[in-house]
């Protein structure tokens, strides 16, 4: 482990663009479980039930009690290290941008300030009918499911399942991953198109990848040039470190 760490942080400390890919790993020691996992949402709520844009729409109010435990979750959630490390890096000058599959805001919270939110961001709100953007201290007493002044019914500011990803993160995050020498990608197992499709990108442009995840993924030993198993709370600030050290 130790040699990758340094291999790493040496790709990284040269690399004159690096992008970090995150998902929902480098949250769970925030207190949010990752949706898939043992412990996740999706072992209690069906996500085709739940959360498909089609499911919302037929029964909004079935999904938002849903939405309403997903909330508590993200709302009470603070940075972890490796949150704060990505923010050390990009505070050096050697991270170009955080992409992140999350929802909950912990890299903004961290101090990271380019962050490219891909499936929107649960901190948000916003109206299905004339897209208004609503702030959650606006629905404090409402009833569920939330209206619009409009109307229109109110969700999370997130990409449901059938939902396209907004055009300008997608742009943002392919022309980046398109033009990096190394790629981060931290705490996803990279198999949720069309985010699963970045690190491949960026392999294919010449870019170094490197994985740190807790299990080998269908990254490890293909497209990841150098796989850190293990959590992302206790690598990422190792490396971080290492980086520091080189470019110091």
């Amino acid at each position: 482990m130790e040699e990758q760490l340094k291999a790493a942080a040496k790709a990284i400390a040269q690399a004159k663009s690096v992008v970090a890919l995150t998902g929902a790993g480098i949250s769970v020691d925030s207190g949010i479980p990752d949706f898939r996992g043992s412990q996740g949402l999706w072992e209690k709520y069906d996500p085709m039930e739940y959360a498909t844009i089609q499911a919302f729409k037929t029964n909004p109010g079935k999904v938002w009690v849903m939405l309403k435990e997903m909330e508590g979750l993200v709302l009470g959630a603070r940075p972890n290290p490796a949150h704060e490390a990505l923010a050390k890096l990009e505070a050096m000058g050697r991270l170009e941008m955080v992409v992140t599959q999350n929802i909950d805001g912990l890299h903004q919270a961290a101090g990271s300030r380019t962050v490219i939110e891909f499936h929107g961001s649960g901190r948000r709100l916003v109206c299905l009918d004339c897209t208004r953007k609503i702030s959650r201290g606006e629905l404090v007493g409402v009833e569920v499911p939330p209206r619009c002044v409009c109307g229109g019914l109110i969700k999370p500011d997130v990409v449901f399942f059938g939902e396209p990803i907004p055009q300008r993160p997608g742009l943002v995050a392919m022309a980046a991953s398109q033009s990096c020498q190394a790629m981060l990608v931290v705490g996803t197992s990279a198999t949720v198109v069309p985010a699963s499709q970045l690190p491949m990108m960026a392999k294919q442009a010449g870019a170094t990848v490197i994985e740190v995840n807790l299990e080998a993924t269908p990254l490890t030993g293909h497209v990841a040039d150098i796989s850190l198993q293990g959590g992302a709370s206790d690598i990422m600030p190792r490396l971080a470190d290492m980086v520091r050290e080189l470019v110091s």
